[in-house]
């Protein structure tokens, strides 16, 4: 699979209109994806040992996505076969008092994953430069400075600090990757209208998703303006198509497999002395009756 055709060219105008939601590549039996993606979660869960073993580097995945584009599916599938002792997930949710009482950044920076881990972040400071674009009465709320609240180049400035934060992040050992599940408005309406007629899937229906949807052209514009001014060589975005979930595993398992490749990951060596007593206690156990 070729993922460079999910990629967000960094400097680039980006047009979400020319990302195809339901693009399935070359599978034509949806049995192969499936296939695939379990071979990628064995490779996951070798490459995350090696990573954990190493301590030196660290990778951080961002998934975004408007209501019922698969975030939660996806990591559950592709993340599945990964040690938990190494991984940490975070939903982010309404900001508490106390994080509203710190910048925009913070409650993220307090869930930022140590070397050797992996930290999935679903939802993330994102938010800030989307929900709250959409909906600029929430500024009121966040206890916003004047200065700041009225400046109409806020969110020029946000791109400007999150870039300057990632580029930060990379350059400290811990990676970017960055996920848009590219869903349909009529794929997320098939969906919600599963989750009316499912018993057991009514409780992560709310009314408001359907009020949200009202504003689904200004949030497509948010996001065009959020991942073009963001999407680094550091900190990529990867437009993923989301239509077919069994694709969007798929597609999320190859580009973390690359990126995960691409660090070098190798076993530490061990000092001689080390190794002299992995010899002493090899012998002691085997003269053991």
């Amino acid at each position: 699979m070729n993922v460079e055709n999910f990629l967000v060219p960094e400097g680039k105008k980006l047009n979400l209109k020319s990302y195809k939601t339901d693009f399935t590549g070359d599978y034509t039996d949806k049995r192969e994806a499936i296939e695939d993606l379990r071979r990628n979660i064995e490779r996951l869960t070798k490459l995350q040992d090696v990573l954990y073993a190493q301590n030196q580097h660290a990778l951080l995945i961002i998934f975004q996505a408007m209501d019922a584009a698969g975030k939660d599916s996806a990591i559950k599938h592709v993340m599945s076969g990964l040690n938990p002792q190494g991984v940490d997930v975070t939903s982010f949710k309404q900001p508490s008092s106390e994080e509203l009482d710190h910048d925009y950044l913070w409650r993220s920076m307090k869930q930022l994953p140590e070397r050797g881990r992996i930290g999935i972040f679903n939802r993330s400071y994102y938010e800030e430069v989307l929900v709250v674009r959409v909906h600029p009465e929430i500024l009121q709320f966040q206890q916003m400075p004047d200065k700041l609240e009225n400046d109409k180049n806020i969110w020029k400035k946000r791109f400007e600090q999150i870039r300057n934060f990632e580029n930060y992040l990379s350059e400290n050992g811990i990676y970017v990757l960055k996920f848009f599940l590219n869903v349909s408005k009529e794929e997320q309406k098939k969906r919600f209208l599963k989750r009316i007629n499912t018993p057991e899937k009514n409780w992560k229906f709310s009314a408001a998703d359907v009020k949200e949807r009202g504003f689904w052209d200004d949030y497509m514009q948010a996001y065009e303006d959020a991942l073009q001014n963001t999407s680094t060589r550091n900190a990529p975005w990867f437009v993923v198509p989301a239509d077919n979930k069994w694709f969007t595993r798929v597609a999320v398992s190859e580009i973390v497999i690359n990126k995960m490749e691409s660090l070098d990951l190798k076993y530490p060596t061990v000092s001689e002395a080390h190794m002299q007593n992995l010899l002493e206690a090899k012998k002691l156990l085997e003269s053991e009756q």
